[in-house]
């Protein structure tokens, strides 16, 4: 990539100008052209740049979660770390915003403690909640990370990826056992998956923690690309695994509901 001529108004701040802040702006700019994935000799091409500095700027975004490489292929795309990004810029918090009486509202209808919560690299992180009110409920700090293969909120917003960057991020799961009901193959992840796609709702049965149940359904944005996940958990007896589906069914309405409000039109 070449850089712009300055216009007039700006030769002054050239000199002001970070070499490798730009060559890592041109990287990051080249993997969001292309969502297929590129291998660590085509960026080299592309950007005309040493090979080794083109390693060490992908390992730094991989590392930081901007990036994703295929252990397959050898190549890296774009993470949807990006995502949280581009909505801060553009007022992004709208969504956060938008979710708190819909977090209010899931809780005070259910009883458990609601949350909303976004992908962050190979792994889904909380944005915010709203805490049940019995003595037992389930607490969760805002930036706890939570790993996909066991997370209702992970299953929710996996189901409904485009299938190269679900691939991809399926990949990259160990499938750690947590408990005996917890999903320990790729194989038996995308059969999860696709029940998830059919019924719209996603359900941690006791698959993290065999003392708390989860719920979740996504939330979509105005181009219908999952953004976040919606759930609410609570302690095992109060959301046992016989009725957890009847609660993914409300979870899923006030989701859709939190979509609608983003822009989404609707199934």
């Amino acid at each position: 990539m070449k850089y712009k001529k300055p216009t007039p108004d700006t030769p002054s701040l050239e000199r002001y100008r970070v070499p490798i802040l730009d060559r890592t702006l041109d990287l990051l700019e080249l993997l969001v052209q292309e969502p297929g994935g590129l291998t660590l000799t085509a960026m080299t091409e592309k950007l005309k740049m040493p090979k080794n500095s083109v390693f060490r700027i992908a390992t730094t975004l991989t590392l930081r979660g901007y990036a994703m490489r295929d252990v397959r292929t050898k190549s890296y795309r774009a993470s949807r770390k990006l995502l949280s990004l581009g909505h801060a810029a553009m007022g992004g918090e709208s969504l956060l915003q938008a979710a708190w009486p819909v977090l209010t509202a899931l809780r005070d209808e259910t009883g458990e403690t609601a949350l909303i919560g976004s992908l962050s690299g190979h792994q889904g992180v909380v944005l915010d909640q709203s805490v049940s009110l019995h003595p037992v409920k389930v607490v969760v700090e805002v930036g706890h990370a939570f790993p996909l293969h066991t997370a209702a909120p992970a299953k929710a917003m996996l189901a409904f990826l485009e299938k190269p960057a679900c691939d991809l991020l399926i990949q990259q799961i160990r499938f750690q056992k947590k408990t005996p009901r917890t999903l320990t193959s790729a194989r038996a992840f995308r059969a999860e998956l696709s029940r998830v796609k059919t019924q719209g709702f996603a359900l941690d049965q006791a698959e993290e923690s065999e003392s708390f149940t989860c719920a979740a359904a996504p939330v979509f944005d105005h181009h219908g690309q999952p953004v976040a996940a919606l759930w609410i958990s609570g302690p095992v007896d109060r959301l046992p695994i016989h009725s957890l589906a009847k609660y993914g069914c409300i979870v899923q309405r006030h989701a859709d509901s939190l979509s609608q409000k983003l822009g989404w039109p609707g199934r």
